[in-house]
């Protein structure tokens, strides 16, 4: 039945060769990165002459920097954060060039998201967005003209206010 079903689709698509994949992150598994390749990969295991596109999307969380800089050809810059449970981390934002000006992206997740946050601690009264607002402040820094900031995957309840004091 199914080596029927992999013929029926490559009849089906002989003509249709072109193929976009575009997927978002899958929460806590596979980023929208990762996934498109496996469903590449998968693709191409049924059409191997496929023409695939892959185009990895962001919903404003966990991977919207890394998406927006493959995107654009912009630079990932590492910088420490605190951490949505008050502990350092290593976090990260973009920049890159539109029309002469410098734009920072930033992701809420890589500093208050919930993938950092321990299960046993995802108490939202008990987090801080304080790290996002260091991630603005290592941005302006680096003398940005507009700043994007993703606000999906929040790992947080503060409305900013943890942001707004850094």
């Amino acid at each position: 039945m199914k080596i029927r079903l992999i013929r029926v689709i490559r009849v089906l698509f002989k003509k249709i060769m072109k193929i976009v994949i575009a997927p978002s992150g899958f929460k806590e598994s596979l980023s929208a990165e990762e996934a498109a390749k496996i469903i590449a990969k998968g693709v191409r295991n049924i059409l191997p002459d496929a023409e695939i596109t892959e185009v990895p999307l962001g919903d404003g969380g966990e991977g919207f920097t890394r998406t927006m800089m493959a995107a654009t050809g912009g630079k990932i810059h590492k910088v420490p954060a605190t951490g949505p449970t008050g502990k350092k981390i290593e976090s990260h934002f973009g920049i890159f060039t539109d029309d002469g000006k410098k734009v920072a992206v930033l992701e809420m997740a890589a500093a208050a998201g919930l993938s950092l946050v321990p299960k046993d601690e995802r108490n939202p009264f008990a987090t801080t967005t304080f790290g996002v607002g260091e991630l603005i402040r290592a941005a302006l820094d680096k003398k940005v003209d507009k700043i994007l900031i993703g606000n999906g995957d929040s790992g947080t309840n503060d409305g900013g206010a943890g942001a707004a004091q850094a």
